[in-house]
């Protein structure tokens, strides 16, 4: 199912920005379509499913493969996740589904239990045609124990964090046992939030304190690099990672899409000792943070 998705896939959570015009939401989203890349999306994306929907309605001959953050702690919630997803948008499946899943559906995924047949049920009555594991470091154990145990195996297709310079959502353990396995990854979150110095030099550009402080330590990287913006930098540093198929960067900005497009038109690997001093900085800011972090605190 993943075999045909685009190097870069467009994140829509500024859709949901009620701050922007609805036109200039409206525009982005259908010259996001026009370049024939796929999407990712989610009702908690607060107004993002009904711009989707409007610029859907205007060209229903052309719509996105989508890749759908779904939630719930039991099958039913699943369930449920899906409607709030599909109606909104006008759609009648969903070609990713995202696992964002707790409660008694995380436990049974991560004991290889039930909900392995109900999810392929799922499956088989067209609602969702993939499904992908989405990571934080405080729910990694559930996808560590399902994979290391070989329960998930023949679900997922992929595993799905945030994952670039300053950030890798996914806990040493996990991280190395995905790496160990070739188990494909998708990677979010592109550019970290924004440009590496304005995230180091500019109070309060950073939405947490920990980003501001790795931004001192990234920058210096960055610049070594000699390459001229942060978003091709951002891209071409997932890209550079054995197993990452996409990455998944949000914008509202149409020169930011070109941007984002251009980086990957063709993609080009980073030099092996750059993306090997950063990977060794993800290691340990997640042993001395990620891993002891409170759920959304990140």
């Amino acid at each position: 199912m993943l075999k045909d998705i685009t190097l870069y896939i467009y994140g829509t959570t500024r859709l949901g920005d009620d701050s922007i015009t609805e036109t200039q939401r409206i525009e982005i989203a259908l010259r996001a379509m026009e370049a024939g890349i796929w999407f990712h999306t989610s009702h908690h994306y607060n107004t993002a499913l009904s711009i989707l929907r409007k610029a859907f309605d205007h060209d229903r001959n052309n719509l996105p493969k989508l890749i759908v953050k779904l939630g719930g702690n039991t099958i039913e919630e699943f369930r449920e996740d899906i409607q709030k997803n599909i109606t909104p948008l006008g759609i009648d499946s969903i070609d990713v589904g995202q696992l964002c899943i707790g409660g008694s559906l995380a436990k049974e995924f991560a004991e290889g239990g039930k909900c392995y047949e109900q999810f392929e049920q799922i499956r088989a009555e067209g609602l969702i045609s993939s499904y992908v594991m989405e990571v934080f470091p405080w729910t990694s154990e559930v996808p560590f124990k399902a994979l290391s145990e070989g329960h998930s195996n023949k679900l997922l297709d992929a595993h799905i964090f945030y994952l670039n310079p300053l950030q890798r959502f996914a806990s040493n353990e996990l991280w190395n046992l995905i790496q160990e396995n070739k188990t494909p990854v998708i990677a979010m979150r592109t550019v970290s939030g924004g440009p590496v110095h304005k995230l180091r030099d500019i109070p309060g550009f950073a939405w947490k304190g920990y980003l501001q402080e790795r931004a001192v330590e990234v920058a210096p990287v960055f610049e070594r690099s000699g390459i001229s913006t942060w978003t091709e930098f951002c891209v071409r540093f997932a890209h550079s990672i054995p197993g990452v198929i996409a990455t998944v960067g949000s914008t509202s900005r149409i020169e930011n899409l070109l941007e984002f497009l251009s980086a990957v038109d063709p993609v080009q690997p980073l030099a092996t000792e750059i993306v090997a001093e950063i990977t060794a900085l993800h290691h340990r800011w997640s042993d001395e943070l990620d891993i002891h972090a409170e759920p959304w605190s990140m």
